[in-house]
């Protein structure tokens, strides 16, 4: 007789298999699409006839960008300015002397002057200091004001101004800005208290920038990347729709835009600008779409877009395809150069066809009033017992 494990007896191992529940109560996994991207599928769709000559866009988006460089004056203005205040910090870190307000782990530059993105007339650069003590306000205070005091003792005869900020403090010379950004060792992040030391929120993102600095350095110093983070700043300086995008978005986006292609080869600065407003339009950074996952973070599923309210998304997306009509018809320098009057919030014509700006797709749910709560009486179960 065959021997075997009987019905109903344990499998191999002792284990027994528990009741299969039935498919319609299964939790569905959700998985996020990736909206539609011609670049990368473009072996699909093959092009019937040559694409338009651009040689007049792209002429106009390095133009656009040329004017948004800082002149050498400003740059030189910055530079010096971040080498005097870099001396000062790295006296303070080796030979403190009677300062003890607080002890300096390390000081990095971060921000668009690291990275080569800063726009002209916004002459500013960020330095994150890192504590090895707790950030309290009173310290930050006592350290701004040695920081003020040693920077003129080596700018005697030039004027310094400082202004205390909730995020540190900022240095002012000759038009040239620094901002001082405090932050502190991560071990000491848990034990803050709020009402003596800085914003917890605050601290995390200046550690944020740190790292979004470093991985910038790693993997996007490719020149056309800083061309296209520069124009794509100016595009939402000027735009107010894209405005929710943050500095950091526009970063994955531009390196996103350049590099994510199959030939994993720098795309042209025309075909990278339009392939921005392609991925915004087709709602890259909407509920549901795989978006962009966040590098710097240790949960490898976190997409940046996710920081943005859904009615900041939603104004995104349409504002991108707004912007995108217009360019597809030739209106390519009234959204580099200028937006008077508000392309994207009133209709304009171009070549023969009438652009209207979209409507919103999203409505903001009412808010639920305490008064209305307190009116819900006892259910039935409760009355019963």
């Amino acid at each position: 007789m065959r021997r075997g494990r009987g019905r109903g007896g344990p499998m191999r191992g002792g284990m027994r298999p528990g009741p299969r529940p039935p498919p319609h109560l299964l939790k569905p996994i959700y998985v996020h699409r990736p909206p539609f991207d011609l670049a990368l599928c473009e072996p699909a769709f093959p092009r019937v006839k040559p694409g338009p000559d651009e040689t007049l866009f792209t002429n106009a988006l390095m133009k656009r960008n040329g004017d948004l460089t800082p002149t050498p004056k400003e740059h030189t203005a910055v530079l010096n300015l971040v080498t005097k205040i870099t001396s000062v910090l790295d006296s303070l870190i080796i030979t403190p002397g009677t300062f003890d307000a607080c002890q300096i782990e390390e000081v990095r530059e971060v921000g668009s002057y690291k990275k080569g993105t800063m726009l002209t007339g916004r002459n500013v650069a960020d330095l994150v200091v890192i504590l090895k003590t707790f950030p309290t306000r009173e310290a930050v205070d006592k350290f701004a004001q040695k920081v003020l005091e040693d920077l003129k003792v080596a700018l005697p005869r030039e004027a310094v101004t400082m202004n205390i900020t909730e995020r540190g403090f900022e240095l002012t010379h000759q038009g040239a800005t620094v901002r001082i950004l405090v932050t502190t060792v991560t071990q000491n992040i848990r034990k803050l208290n709020p009402e003596f030391h800085l914003d917890a929120k605050i601290i995390q993102s200046h550690l944020a920038a740190v790292r979004h600095s470093r991985w910038f350095e790693e993997n996007a110093h490719h020149s056309s990347i800083k061309v296209l983070i520069r124009l794509l700043r100016d595009l939402r300086n000027r735009f107010e729709g894209l405005e929710p995008l943050s500095p950091w978005m526009l970063d994955l986006l531009a390196h996103n835009a350049i590099l994510n292609n199959p030939g994993r080869q720098a795309l042209p600065i025309n075909v990278a600008y339009r392939r921005c407003l392609q991925l915004l339009a087709a709602g890259l950074f909407l509920p549901g779409s795989a978006s962009i996952t966040d590098p710097c973070e240790a949960n490898s599923m976190m997409r940046v877009h996710t920081a943005m309210t859904l009615e900041q998304q939603d104004q995104v997306c349409l504002t991108a395809q707004t912007l995108l009509r217009v360019l597809s018809h030739g209106g390519f320098k009234r959204i580099l150069e200028g937006n008077s009057p508000d392309i994207t919030s009133d209709t304009s014509v171009w070549e023969g066809v009438v652009v209207s700006p979209l409507e919103k797709a999203y409505e903001k749910p009412p808010e639920k009033k305490e008064d209305d709560e307190m009116e819900v009486g006892p259910t039935e179960d409760a009355m019963e017992t």
